[in-house]
Formats: C-alpha cells, structure tokens, sequence
C-alpha cells in the first residue's frame, strides 16, 4: 500500500514539571517508504469507511455519564462527517480536518457496555477490535476500566482515548504508549482544591475520607490527603468503601463521633449522590463541631452528580474538568452544537469524549495515515486551543493532558435545573503541571 505522511507540527518543547525542568523532544524521522511497508491491525486502507469503537458504562454505577458519552460520540460523528454544524471543527487550532471523514473515509462506529467493569469492559473492547475492525476505541467513565482497556490497547496495537479516569496511574505506573487521558487526574484536583479550601475553610480541620475501593478512589484519597495535610489539617480517619455500594449510612455513622469537621467524599456517580445525600440526612451540615461548621468536600464532580443530589449540592466545593458554563469559543460551538441536538447543555463526561474523538481523527489527518504508531507520534507533544479550558497539551512523556482546572461549588443561586455548579476559581495548566516521573511507569513501544 501507499501512504501519504504529512509534515507533523509538532513542538519540541515538553511542560515538564512544577518546578519548571524543560526536556527537548527530538522527533524520529521515519522513512515514507518504511511507513508503507509497515502492517497494522484493521488497516482501512481499501475501505471507504474507518470505524470507531464507543465503549461506556450502559448500566452500573456510571450509567448517567456514559448515556451523555455516547450522546457526545454520535455528535462527534456527525461532525467528522461532515453533518450538523460542525462544533469544534469551527474553533480547534490548528485543524487538519476538513468535514469530509477522516482522510476521506466515512466515519463509522459501533457500542459496547463497560457495565463498569474491567474484565467486561476488556471482553467488549476486543469484540470491537477483532470482530467491528476499529482502529480507535474509546470511553468509560471508571479509572479500573481505562487502565484494564489500556493495558488490552497496548497488546492489540490498537489506539484508546480513555474517556473519564482521574487515577494518578492511569498516566503514571500504568501508562501505556497505546493510551491517552484528556481527562485530568487526582494530583491535578488536590494542587487546584489547596488554596481554595485554605481560604474558605482555614489550616486547622479535622478531616474524614470515605473512598471508593479502586484505583481511583486509593490515588484520589492520597493526593487530597497530602493537600490538606500540607495546609495543616489533621486526617482522622481513611475507609474504603465498595463501588456501588448503594446504602452508606453503615459508613457515615462513625463520622458523627470522629472528631471530624470535614467528610471528604472520595466517589463518583451515584456512589457520589448516594453518600452526599444520606450524610445530608444524617445531619452532618448542620452540625457545629470543633467550634467550625461541619464541611463536605467533593473533590470530583460533575453537572449529572450534582443534578442527582439536587439541594445538597450547594456550597459544597470540588473540581471539575469542564463545566457548559464556560464562555470561551470552543465551550460555546460546542454548548451550541449539543443543545441543538439534544435539548440540554453538555457534561464533562461527554466533553471530553466529544473533544478527544476530534483529536484522534485529526491526529490521523496530521499523519497521513490510520496507522497508530504515526498517529501516536502526532499526539505526542500536541498543543492546541479552541477546544474549552484554554492552550492544551498533549504531555508525550506520559500521555497526560495539561489544561486549566476548574474549582467548583454547588450553586446557591441557581438560575435553571441545569446551572448547578459555580465555577469560583479556573486554576492555570502551569499551577497543576508535574515532573511525569513521580508516579513512576513507562510508555512501551510504538510498534506491538
């Protein structure tokens, strides 16, 4: 086969880390004529589609963010193509994309259900690779899941964009070069919560951790724990909790003889709005103790788990990766976009699937070429705008995505069923950047 390589535009320079080392990439130059002599799995070359694969949790615990991703896929589609109005197509800088597929082949796709579980998650996946033929696949909304679909991406030379995962090891000892997070991460939310939590709640807490058993759960706990510690705050106590647990109240019961004056809810989707409502009724936000108002924290959130928790979501803080409220260009076309589509304005969830099938696809473009090991060295290092959260990089040592954060409350005010979060404080790249070493790992190969 003949394949056409594109110049790559890509930038030298790496976001390093906080204390602002700098490493100079040197891209490997790759003969045309080596590229076309290369085979790789599901080549759509003599095909006048190329297929993705959507992979989201249809039931479990992070049902309601996985019904927005597969909303945002099929618009993403459309758009590749050519229909619609375009989104993003209209604000992405720099843009190969033209709305006419990817080069020149219709986008196609096909769904599976992760049910919030890695080996189904797994088992789902590769039916979509062996069976559908996608030579991308992506979505998820639990951390267990994307590290388990990564790790099946590096054995399959497959391309995954990881949908929602906020570990710290999906990017760092469970990196793999076959895998991208345009999601932030746990590190990321401790470094943007400290100085807001310092301000509204002071140096002298006493703070309580109920945390989800998992990857997410365990990275999440350690890097808000190392946060308020750093501020001064004394943690009481850390317990585990299982994922979809439904009742917590076996869990909150404790808290209320702790000595505790925070509770930090380290979970997610209806855990999230499970938990937050029964310590509600359980009487904890009314409660004076240690002489401070008793505090809940919600270090992850988002509009569909503030909507399920309804009235107890207001005033409680967190962060998030993006919020329809945003007034930049890119949140704007895509608000837009979805609204049209849907009746209603975006989650984050969605967001990020939306942004990251673009991202593939033009990827695809820059490189002329479908082939991954091509397309993983045009995302690599990738800077680009126009698409919410301001300038954004694709970090090339590790695969993690650099973007403003987003520190939230819920909304005291709110103006619709649908503005439930304020955003209080939008927290730079350069303030949540880290060294890519400190979570250890390593990338793997190019070629599988």
């Amino acid at each position: 086969m003949s394949i056409i390589r594109r110049p790559m535009n890509r930038r030298g320079l790496l976001k390093a880390g906080a204390t602002g080392g700098l490493v100079l990439a040197t891209p490997t130059i790759i003969s045309r004529s080596a590229w076309a002599e290369t085979n790789f799995r599901n080549d759509p070359t003599n095909s006048k589609t190329v297929t993705f694969g959507f992979n989201v949790p249809q039931t479990g615990a992070y049902a309601d963010e996985g019904a927005d991703e597969l909303r945002a896929y099929r618009l993403a589609v459309k758009h590749l193509n050519g229909e619609g109005d375009g989104g993003m197509l209209s604000t992405m800088k720099p843009l190969s994309l033209n709305g006419n597929g990817i080069l020149g082949k219709k986008v196609e796709y096909v769904t599976g259900d992760t049910q919030t579980k890695s080996d189904a998650a797994r088992a789902s996946a590769k039916r979509m690779i062996e069976k559908d033929g996608v030579v991308m696949w992506s979505g998820g909304s639990s951390s267990g899941v994307a590290i388990a679909q990564q790790s099946l991406a590096q054995e399959m030379g497959v391309v995954f964009m990881c949908g929602l995962t906020h570990s710290n090891d999906t990017t760092g000892k469970d990196r793999r070069r076959y895998g991208f997070r345009h999601f932030f991460n746990a590190y990321m939310s401790g470094a943007a919560l400290g100085p807001v939590l310092k301000k509204e709640m002071g140096t002298d807490r006493r703070a309580y951790h109920l945390t989800a058993d998992y990857t997410w759960g365990w990275t999440q706990e350690e890097s808000i724990a190392n946060t308020t510690e750093g501020l001064g705050w004394e943690t009481v106590n850390k317990v585990r909790t299982p994922l979809g647990a439904g009742d917590f109240s076996q869990y909150i019961a404790p808290v209320l003889n702790s000595g505790a004056d925070v509770l930090i809810l380290n979970h997610y989707g209806k855990d999230m709005i499970n938990s937050l409502t029964q310590a509600v009724q359980f009487g904890l936000r009314d409660k004076l103790v240690n002489g401070k108002n008793f505090e809940i924290i919600v270090p992850l959130y988002s509009r569909l788990m503030a909507q399920g928790a309804g009235e107890n979501i207001k005033g409680i803080y967190g962060t998030t990766n993006w919020n329809w409220s945003l007034q930049d260009e890119g949140s704007r076309a895509f608000v837009k976009s979805f609204g049209q589509e849907y009746g209603f304005p975006p989650s984050q969830a969605a967001h990020t699937c939306y942004v990251q099938t673009l991202l593939y696809a033009d990827a695809c473009e820059r490189a002329g070429t479908f082939n991954p090991a091509e397309v993983i060295k045009a995302l690599e290092d990738h800077e680009f705008d126009g698409m919410g959260n301001g300038p954004t990089l694709y970090r090339g040592a590790d695969h993690q995505c650099f973007k403003d954060v987003l520190v939230v409350k819920g909304n005291e005010n709110a103006t619709s069923q649908f503005d439930l979060l304020e955003v209080v404080e939008v927290t730079p790249a350069s303030q949540v950047t880290y060294d890519p070493e400190i979570f250890g790992g390593e990338l793997g190969p190019y070629k599988v």
